[in-house]
């Protein structure tokens, strides 16, 4: 690790529990956690979490790494999504985030055949990730524009900043009785799937198979924070689906049936997922997104403010099968969405 100025160790981390500890005691980012990456082994990406300290053994950064592995003669990627995280706040100083950011690079070299690296850090734009090698991604996966609500504010606060028709529809909402709770249950997660196949088929886009979402709310475990409305018969109607770090509550998933959209329930269903992350103390809620699209319109009705992250940042390993995986993507890509289109 000279190159980055810093003498670190790092060890792969195997127990769930002091890495979950630890990524919410530096600050990271809830894609971070363990139950995430648990989530994608079941597809085609392996989880592997590293730990970078100092040379005094101190934890200065951690990074939950996805490989995921290609055919020859690719070899394998590597993607660390909204990580590393660098103490002591996620985000850290230049030194530090230049340290980690080297260590992974060379983990990745020496012990996941990647042929690259892409980072998606969760900090905000212009902060340095300190790799001299890395350029902007050509295939973005997380999307860098976003809008953050500062939880530490009050809800009076928080309301204030909205659109008035969005403020409207909550407090309508809270005065016709709308019943809107935590979905903790796999039967009921089941039902909210209906709603979400319902969403999904009106707006025209493609889901993941049931079991990938009952997947997110056994692993994830308490950082599934799933809320959903309910119609007059009982039914989920409309939902919002959040994952928690210690520090962030970031939106997964939502949508609503007919039902949902007749009772205009989604403005008051997102707040209650907000007041939920509030009340389990997280400080950020991150809206995940905005789109030029009329769900990233709705998005931008809760504040006044939008916020950029990094964005993607690409390392390549291997330079000449990099560039070849990269001009082959998109068009593995659009053959993948012409079969599903069928």
């Amino acid at each position: 690790m000279r190159s980055s100025g810093m003498s670190v160790t790092v060890t792969e981390v195997r127990d769930r529990a002091a890495w979950d500890r630890a990524v919410s005691g530096l600050g990271g980012h809830p894609l971070q956690l363990w139950g995430w990456g648990s989530v994608k082994e079941g597809g085609p990406w392996t989880a592997r979490r590293i730990q970078v300290a100092d040379a005094n053994g101190a934890v200065v950064g951690l990074a939950q790494v996805l490989v995921r592995h290609l055919p020859a003669p690719f070899k394998a990627l590597a993607y660390v999504p909204r990580g590393p995280v660098v103490g002591p706040d996620g985000v850290g100083s230049d030194d530090d985030r230049a340290a980690v950011a080297h260590a992974v690079v060379d983990w990745c070299t020496q012990n996941a055949g990647a042929i690259g690296v892409t980072f998606e850090p969760d900090w905000a734009a212009g902060t340095a990730l300190g790799l001299p090698a890395a350029r902007p991604g050509r295939n973005t996966i997380l999307y860098p524009s976003t809008l953050i609500l500062d939880l530490g504010r009050e809800p009076d606060a928080l309301l204030a900043d909205m659109r008035k028709s969005t403020r409207y529809e909550i407090r309508k909402a809270a005065r016709d009785g709308l019943v809107i709770r935590r979905i903790t249950t796999q039967e009921e997660v089941r039902q909210v799937l209906d709603v979400y196949r319902t969403t999904a088929q009106r707006a025209g886009f493609v889901l993941h198979d049931d079991e990938y979402y009952l997947a997110v709310h056994r692993e994830l475990g308490d950082a599934s924070r799933l809320v959903s409305a309910f119609d007059e018969d009982g039914n989920p109607c409309c939902f919002a689906w959040a994952v928690a770090s210690g520090e962030t509550a970031f939106l997964l998933y939502g949508g609503a049936n007919e039902a949902g959209r007749r009772l205009r329930a989604t403005a008051a269903v997102y707040w209650a997922s907000i007041e939920d992350a509030r009340a389990k103390g997280v400080r950020r809620y991150d809206l995940n997104g905005l789109l030029n699209d009329g769900i990233g319109e709705f998005k931008r009705s809760f504040a006044k403010h939008e916020d950029e992250l990094v964005g993607s940042w690409d390392v390549p390993l291997n330079r000449p099968l990099y560039a070849l995986w990269e001009r082959a993507l998109p068009a593995a890509k659009k053959a993948v969405r012409a079969v599903r289109s069928r």
